[in-house]
């Protein structure tokens, strides 16, 4: 067998088989997210949510995405049909393949490149091209208005997102995801974590995470008390699936970064009790339900307000923090506290 593996065609097959693995992980958790998002907000305003189809309406998701598929796909007059069917599938493709580079153990990793926290952000950047693409190709004026709204909201909070992430590369020194889960492991179980040291970003990028993503209290893009769901409201069947299910999945993904960065990935949170995968999926899991209560109990933003958090409060606090900690981390102040790289991690 590993002869086999040894050969071109069984890399191939090997690789074929990890890829299949992630999507499938992927796409059953998309079910439950979409599933636990309506239950979350039904229990704030004390409803019951999905309960029919299924026990407990687990199935609701199901039911769902069989709809849309089975939907009549109904194109504008006067779009671009190549780009208005591309959008959604480069959307749902780029949200997908930025999941090849997260780690869910030391071992459990489809790519391990030691670049892959440029890979994640060069993908993510690309996705607002599916959000404009969109709403340009739409052939009306609120679908256009969206997009551009998505353009500059999402490019906005990139740059805290980067400035965010920055800090704690210096911390670690290095852009690998598994180095940074690494340096956060100690004798002292989540204290040992960064979320620790870097506190106050925490709450930064968990609110630039709802701004990239378009969730409330900041999806503008999709205001539909003003844009009619804006640059998705030409959409429907499998396209609106495909751009909703990108969605979920870049939500996700933002989940599974703020684990990684912050809160030790796949390690254990009380020293003695082994590191594990699950970890990190019950990490993900509860930041999804902090991102599922903002939807429910955070009224929307103006879009001025948007803009003016992402330029005027968050660049400035999120610049600030890059020349702080190089300076705690050049001088390992608190005996390396913020130079996880000079005392080995």
């Amino acid at each position: 067998m590993a002869e086999f593996l040894a050969t071109p065609f069984g890399t191939f097959l090997l690789i074929a088989v990890q890829c299949l693995l992630i999507i499938a992980f992927v796409m059953i958790s998309l079910l439950f997210l979409v599933y636990g998002d309506r239950k979350i907000w039904a229990a704030v305003q004390m409803r019951r949510g999905p309960n029919v189809v299924g026990a407990f309406g687990l199935l609701q998701s199901v039911a769902d995405a069989l709809k849309y598929v089975v939907k009549e796909i109904v194109v504008p007059a006067g779009a671009d049909r190549f780009v208005f069917f591309l959008a959604p599938m480069l959307s749902f493709v780029l949200a997908m393949i930025a999941w090849a580079v997260i780690p869910f153990s030391d071992t459990w990793v489809l790519s391990n490149i030691n670049v892959a926290i440029l890979y994640v952000f060069a993908i993510s950047s690309l996705e607002v091209y599916g959000v404009i693409m969109g709403g340009w190709a739409s052939n009306s004026k609120y679908p256009f208005l969206g997009s551009l709204r998505s353009a500059a909201q999402m490019i906005s909070y990139e740059v805290s997102l980067g400035l965010i992430i920055i800090g704690v590369v210096i911390s670690t020194g290095s852009l690998n995801f598994g180095d940074i889960v690494r340096a956060q492991s100690g004798d002292y179980g989540l204290l040992n974590w960064y979320w620790l040291p870097h506190l106050p970003m925490v709450a930064l990028f968990f609110i630039s995470s709802l701004a990239e993503t378009n969730r409330p209290p900041f999806d503008l893009p999709e205001a539909e008390s003003e844009l009619v769901a804006g640059y998705q409201v030409e959409y429907s069947s499998t396209p609106f699936l495909l751009f909703m299910a990108g969605e979920y999945i870049a939500i996700f993904l933002m989940c599974a970064l703020i684990s990684l960065l912050f809160f030790g990935g796949w390690l254990s949170p009380i020293p003695g009790i082994p590191d594990s995968p699950l970890w990190m999926v019950a990490k993900m899991s509860f930041f999804f339900f902090m991102f599922a209560m903002v939807k429910a109990i955070v009224p929307r933003y103006r879009y001025d307000q948007l803009m003016r958090i992402g330029w005027k409060v968050f660049l400035p606090l999120s610049l600030g923090w890059v020349v702080l900690v190089a300076f705690l981390a050049k001088f390992e102040v608190l005996g390396g506290f913020w130079a996880r790289w000079a005392i080995g991690g």
